[in-house]
């Protein structure tokens, strides 16, 4: 049966704006500030899960300790002072929601990234004029890989899984999506090979490769009843 497709919900880092690489290294700084030596290459392939997952996995440090704390507040501190400024986003990234704003969907986004961060982010992909709504691991017990944070930007949005499409870079998106039932459509933008991002729908290098090919892709009116 043909679905009716009525929003899209986004990922932000890896897939509008080029930031993963900048959120390991703001990693890697943090925890050798605080004596643990980790190196990029470890980092940055959990980059895309947030700190509840990602401490545990790196340090055996629990997000929610006095260490742990320390460490979040620190990479925060790092990733805005050394890192946000060199953030760009992707090619198309603003022409891209806009022809779906045009074709009627709601758009919104489902980040692990902090709600005091999202905000700029969004500025950064000139896109924030655009979401109608947002949710971060701030508004979720659990980040990805687990579907907290989806759920909640569903339930915004006030849709069922049938009704939208993830658009993600990480296997943690196309996971968290698959346990709802929503379907994912991922990028390569977020540096993932094609066997990572296994289960989506459809896999594209980029925003501007999937603007170049939207008429055809799982957004399209033509494929949505």
């Amino acid at each position: 049966m043909t679905r009716r497709l009525r929003g899209v919900i986004w990922d932000i880092d890896g897939t509008l704006i080029n930031s993963n690489d900048a959120h390991a290294r703001s990693w890697v700084d943090a925890l050798s500030e605080a004596g643990v030596d980790v190196s990029f290459a470890q980092v940055r392939p959990l980059i895309g899960m947030g700190g509840d997952k990602l401490l545990p996995r790196l340090a055996g440090v629990e997000d929610d300790s006095p260490l742990g704390q320390r460490v979040s507040q620190r990479r925060a501190q790092i990733f805005k002072e050394q890192y946000l400024p060199s953030i760009r986003p992707f090619p198309k990234t603003r022409e891209l929601l806009l022809r779906l704003k045009e074709w009627g969907l709601a758009l919104a986004v489902a980040s692990s990234a902090k709600g005091e961060e999202l905000a700029g982010f969004l500025d950064i992909a000139h896109v924030r004029d655009l979401i109608e709504q947002s949710t971060s691991s701030s508004d979720a017990e659990r980040s990805k890989p687990d579907p907290d944070i989806v759920q909640v930007a569903l339930q915004k949005l006030g849709y069922q899984p049938r009704d939208v499409i993830m658009v993600g870079d990480t296997p943690y998106d196309v996971e968290a999506a698959s346990q709802l039932g929503v379907g994912a459509i991922a990028l390569r933008s977020g540096g993932r090979s094609d066997a990572d991002l296994a289960g989506a729908l459809a896999i594209y290098d980029h925003t501007a490769d999937l603007l170049e090919r939207l008429e055809s892709s799982p957004l399209s009116p033509r494929n949505n009843g």
